[in-house]
């Protein structure tokens, strides 16, 4: 399939929605088409970036393709295991790089996609990715999820030229990575419900043509969510194939904006956690399947609430930023540093800008509880489908503490300058009272 067709020219949100991937190859027996595909690119001599579990589960196999069709190639393929996105393995694909190369192939998921996409972008060369499981939707994307002095960040790298998944290679993943999938999917219930509370209170650009193709993904997927449990063609392709999209999402609108939110944050501050703490953490799909669920919780409890104004200005006008960024840096080391230098440059602690949100909260609350009714399952309905894939469901079933949990909501609105229910429940005064609620009644 194609990307380029995805999106309507001249939309009526008033974007012409453009995306860099030129194919998408999927089915059975895809990756022996990997030939055809760089001949497509007018690549002569690739590059392939693997780490030891992904060579052995699809690398060799790309080798033996390309030495059969007599196409001269140079690899890496990364010495060492569990490999992090960071400073050192970004530096270390990038010291290997053939520079007589024409064309990366990365041959992985996740970090390995990453990396490409940045090895992609600094060597100016275009980009390939074997996908090895159906774990995370940045395939399509023009961003790299990187951990950089301690925080983890999108960094703004290459879109892959072509995408191939292999169903035969895609359904063997392991179990984990299949769930991770999923988790990584049913994200999208809370990032597009609060793309569009961002939009009716501040304003913020809203596609909802873009927004309707994430919904019929994750429709897709959850329909086929059980068959994907027994490792089923359709499913595992349903999977991937939303992934994809969700990823395209992104670059149709030139922001992350459609396919993270609230919940990507909790997997971010854990992630951020075990990089300087050494404390447990998982999946990134699997950690934002847990994060949905607990901001599916916490909406739940937003709808049943009465804004209060003159209690939500008191709140944040004898708000500390000072003693809040003493309490991320406690809370999260050194990775709270570039969240503090991040506020300096955005300034979202303004009482002026926050003088503006509180009434358009307060004027559109009722409007904000029908997008949370339209967009977002009820916390019953995303259990019975975590269970239907067997994903865990609780922080704790993952080694995370329960007791971090309500500092790991207060501290994720101070990740990005996106508008998030973090930043909403901050605005109306309710932060120590979610808090509390997240403790008592979420927290295991």
């Amino acid at each position: 399939m194609t990307v380029e067709g995805i999106m309507p020219h001249g939309c009526k949100c008033g974007k012409d929605h453009l995306c860099a991937v030129l194919e998408v190859v999927t089915g059975i027996g895809a990756i022996n088409l990997l030939p055809e595909k760089l001949l497509l690119l007018g690549a002569k001599k690739p590059f392939v970036l693997a780490d030891k579990n992904t060579y052995a589960a699809c690398g060799e196999k790309v080798e033996k393709i390309l030495k059969k069709e007599k196409i001269a190639f140079s690899s890496y393929v990364f010495p060492y295991g569990d490999i992090k996105p960071d400073e050192k393995a970004v530096g270390s694909a990038i010291m290997h790089f053939d520079s007589s190369c024409d064309v990366v192939v990365g041959v992985g998921s996740g970090v390995i996609n990453d990396i490409g996409k940045i090895l992609a972008n600094v060597s100016q060369r275009k980009y390939v990715i074997v996908a090895t499981a159906p774990s995370m939707d940045g395939y399509a994307s023009a961003t790299s999820s990187v951990d950089r002095d301690g925080l983890k960040l999108s960094l703004q790298s290459r879109c892959a030229d072509i995408i191939i998944g292999d169903t035969d290679i895609l359904k063997n993943a392991p179990e984990k990575s299949l769930v991770s999938g999923l988790g990584d999917i049913i994200a999208k219930y809370i990032s597009i419900a609060e793309w569009r509370i961002s939009n009716l209170i501040n304003g913020e650009y809203y596609c909802e043509d873009i927004a309707a193709l994430i919904r019929r993904s994750v429709k897709l997927c959850v329909e086929n969510a059980e068959g994907l449990k027994r490792r089923e063609d359709a499913a595992v392709e349903a999977v991937f194939n939303g992934l994809v999209y969700a990823g395209a999402a992104m670059s149709f609108a030139n922001a992350s904006r459609p396919a993270s939110g609230n919940e990507h944050y909790f997997s971010h501050i854990w992630d951020m956690r075990a990089l300087e703490f050494g404390t447990n953490s998982s999946t990134h799909g699997i950690q934002c399947a847990i994060g949905t669920l607990i901001c599916a919780k916490l909406y739940e409890k937003l709808r049943s609430i009465t804004p209060d104004k003159e209690k939500a200005v008191y709140a944040v006008k004898n708000f500390s930023l000072s003693s809040h960024q003493q309490d991320l840096r406690r809370f999260l080391g050194k990775g709270a540093e570039t969240m503090i230098g991040l506020e300096k440059k955005e300034n979202k602690y303004s009482l002026e800008k926050y003088e503006k949100r509180i009434d358009s909260i307060i004027d559109n609350f009722d409007g904000i509880k029908k997008i949370v009714s339209e967009e977002i399952p009820s916390a019953e309905t995303l259990e019975k489908l975590l269970d239907s894939v067997s994903c865990p469901k609780t922080p704790k079933e993952i080694g995370i503490d329960p007791s971090v949990i309500p500092e790991t909501f207060a501290a994720t609105k101070d990740i990005r300058d996106k508008y998030i229910l973090s930043r909403l429940v901050f605005d109306l005064g309710l932060t120590d009272e979610f808090c509390e609620y997240i403790r008592y009644n979420i927290g295991g």
